[in-house]
């Protein structure tokens, strides 16, 4: 197809008057039609929706021969198209990443990323054998219908970071949609191209950031939405977590369907009483229990104290805890369920072991049952 030429045809004396600027300036909205409908026929689009944006760039140069490439609706109407265009080619309308299909070296992912939790990872390892097996068999029709893993459990208990090993195991891109405290259901499905400030939802951003069709969805906080528009953001997550309808979501953005069919969408909530019915139907409820003090000394001493004690700058030799204190460690101001409290604690202990050395106080800190109130939060 035909788009305005980009003017080159300016002879190179015009230059030398001064007339040469002047007339690649008259040509620069030119280029800019060319170059968005170069865009267009270079991307691998669905047909209809690659006709309809030639037809909106064919629109557009209609518009300036008429108003000029001056005129407020000339320009206002060039970025409402530019920005149009380049999210719909910025889609993975047929990219997707390759599957791993090895359920060893999933449970070698969840065995590393989460201590403890053994009948949870049964659980999961049972789920990705079955995605897994119907994967090496081609049977499509499966995958889409397999259950929609929910993760609940209080707060700090891993119900993101499983979501995301379960994206590592499978090899798959991951994204995360947070859901606490949203109050519109335009947050998921997009906002019309009719109002000055439209964009499209969370799903067509992450996916447009995932740059895969076939990535993992984490629905962060389904219990969390706000209580005015729980109605409708519940409406549409029925839409999207139902294999018979979201093979063409349509983003009121895009305006376009959208196959999200090979998305895997993974939901957490701290608990199941306000999310509708409609969408727990579609929902497998996997419960997280809390870690008991065992695993959060553990995890404290041999995963996190280490971690946080080298982002810290602190060598093995400049700070050494006693396997006596970790009670009081994991405990310092009464009962935790996760594991946030125990490592901002380790944090504040490791900061105030830093400022003393830096400080040129000590080299080495000790922390033992005599000086461990020193460290701990108040």
């Amino acid at each position: 197809m035909d788009f305005p030429s980009n003017g080159n045809d300016v002879q190179s004396g015009a230059s030398d008057n001064g007339q040469g600027s002047m007339l690649q300036k008259q040509n620069m909205p030119n280029d800019q039609i060319r170059r968005l409908g170069e865009k267009v026929e270079k991307t691998e689009l669905p047909p209809d929706l690659r006709q309809h944006l030639i037809e909106r760039v064919q629109r557009l140069a209609l518009l300036r021969a008429s108003s000029g490439y001056l005129s407020g609706t000339y320009i206002i109407e060039y970025e409402s198209t530019q920005a149009y265009i380049n999210w719909i080619i910025d889609l993975p309308w047929n990219k997707k990443t390759q599957d791993v299909l090895d359920i060893a070296r999933a449970k070698t992912i969840l065995d590393q990323n989460h201590y403890g939790m053994g009948q949870i990872k049964e659980r999961i390892l049972e789920y990705l054998g079955a995605l897994i097996l119907n994967m090496r068999q081609g049977k499509k029709e499966h995958i889409l219908r397999a259950p929609i893993l929910c993760l609940v459990g209080l707060p700090g208990t891993g119900k993101t970071t499983l979501a995301a090993s379960i994206a590592e195991a499978l090899g798959r891109k991951f994204e995360r949609v947070p859901f606490g405290g949203m109050g519109d259901a335009r947050a998921i499905r997009g906002q019309s191209r009719a109002f000055a400030d439209a964009e499209p939802g969370y799903i067509i951003k992450k996916l447009s950031h995932a740059q895969s069709k076939n990535c993992i969805v984490l629905l962060d906080e389904l219990d969390r939405v706000s209580q005015d528009a729980r109605s409708d953001i519940m409406g549409v997550l029925v839409e999207l977590l139902d294999p018979e309808q979201n093979n063409a979501f349509i983003d009121h953005y895009i305006d376009f369907p959208f196959n999200l069919s090979e998305v895997l969408f993974v939901a957490t909530g701290n608990n199941t009483t306000n999310i509708s019915t409609a969408v727990l139907d579609r929902l497998e409820i996997i419960q997280m229990p809390s870690y008991t003090d065992a695993e959060k000394t553990v995890i404290g001493r041999d995963y996190l104290f280490k971690k946080v004690r080298a982002e810290t700058g602190l060598t093995e030799a400049q700070l050494l805890i006693d396997e006596d204190v970790w009670s009081g460690i994991i405990r310092p101001l009464g009962f935790d369920s996760g594991i946030r409290s125990l490592e901002r604690t380790i944090e504040g202990i490791c900061r105030k072991t830093a400022r003393l050395i830096v400080e040129g106080k000590t080299q080495l800190v000790h922390v033992g049952a005599s000086n461990i109130k020193e460290f701990l939060p108040t």
